[in-house]
């Protein structure tokens, strides 16, 4: 006989499982609005499941892509602001899926906290959904991991996959990238989500709050400046593979830079040589290379420096491919060349770019 004196329960040790519940319920509807073709199941199965025929795939290859938000979350925890660290989520997965040729299908998250808070839960959720929908695939499901002793009060931690599909022969890189291809470069939405340890070190030795103004954007504060979520170039970038059929290879350009990142997808003999000049940086990186006295070369290493997507295409074709993605709301720059060489990536310019700014109150808005 039990003695419900001493008896305890689940949540007497922490864990809440009316609130995972709840969770799930309020997150349906999110999930729901990322419906398309190929989606055979909704959230609450023990597996998603997802018909490639029905997606109106003859012959697919997968590609499948796993990553997370990294040491961002500790901004977006300290700050309250969630919003956006879900859309950076799909971002960090789905835009190494389409470098690849591929379309993103499908999108799983798993989501790990000490507390769950139903409220906070939802928030980040919503911001999966929203990334979802911005890249064209189905949140099918995922995983709401409730840890006491794990996480301190408040803390979280993201992470996720997400599937893609190409028919087969369609996948990049081409083998074709020779001496002379264009690469273009497209314009990110900041920092995206990489580099924030380093980004979280300058802004203790600055001194400053994140309830702080930002000194390189006015009209927000430094927490909410440097939460901009991650661009998520799947769809743009997608439809210029597709109608012009003249993009040999696409880089996301993450944590390594264009040093690391580019070469990924050249073949052997062959080089990128970019022009750093060519390129528009964001004043959030010239605030943190001169805040931290951080060397053009490390910069470049640590942070997309303004380009988060780069591609290459033959100069004949450049303008095609130019036109289309900025028809699709994309800023293009031209930024460097294939050469022949030993593979690897060589970035060209005045240091000049991350020259300190004496008045930021003045610049922001130059």
């Amino acid at each position: 006989m039990t003695n419900s004196k001493n008896s305890i329960t689940y949540a007497d040790a922490g864990v809440d499982i009316d609130a995972g519940n709840a969770l799930v319920e309020r997150i349906k509807p999110a999930a729901k609005r990322t419906k398309r073709p190929g989606v055979m199941s909704g959230l609450g199965g023990f597996g998603a499941l997802f018909d490639l025929k029905g997606a109106g795939y003859t012959d697919p290859i997968l590609v499948a892509a796993t990553d997370g938000v990294g040491t961002k979350l500790r901004i977006a925890i300290d700050t309250g602001n969630v919003d956006g660290v879900g859309v950076d989520l799909v971002a960090m997965c789905v835009n190494d899926l389409v470098v690849q040729g591929a379309e993103p299908v499908f999108f799983l998250d798993y989501f790990a906290t000490g507390k769950l808070d139903v409220k906070q839960g939802s928030d980040i959720v919503a911001g999966i959904a929203e990334g979802c929908r911005q890249a064209g695939c189905a949140l099918l499901g995922g995983e709401t991991a409730e840890m006491p002793g794990m996480y301190a009060t408040g803390d979280y931690d993201l992470a996720g996959f997400a599937v893609g599909a190409a028919e087969r022969g369609q996948l990049l890189p081409k083998t074709d990238i020779a001496e002379g291809d264009v690469i273009l470069g497209l314009a990110s939405a900041g920092i995206h989500s990489n580099g924030y340890s380093l980004v979280r070190h300058i802004v203790e030795m600055s001194g400053l709050s994140y309830g702080a103004s930002a000194p390189f954007d006015k009209e927000r504060t430094l927490g909410e400046a440097l939460l901009d979520p991650t661009r998520i170039y799947v769809k743009s970038v997608l439809a210029a593979i597709r109608e012009t059929g003249a993009i040999k290879a696409l880089a996301h350009i993450t944590g390594g830079g264009f040093p690391e990142n580019i070469p990924r997808v050249l073949p052997d003999g062959m080089a990128a040589a970019i022009d750093l000049s060519a390129i528009h940086v964001p004043h959030v990186f010239a605030w943190l290379a001169a805040q931290g006295g951080v060397a053009r070369d490390e910069m470049l290493r640590t942070f997309n420096c303004g380009v988060g997507m780069v591609l290459a295409v033959e100069p004949s074709n450049a303008e095609v491919v130019r036109s289309r993605l900025q028809g699709a709301g994309e800023t293009v720059l031209a930024v460097g060349r294939i050469v022949e060489g030993a593979k690897g990536c060589t970035v060209r310019g005045s240091a000049g770019t991350w020259a300190a700014r004496e008045d930021w109150s003045a610049t922001h808005n130059a």
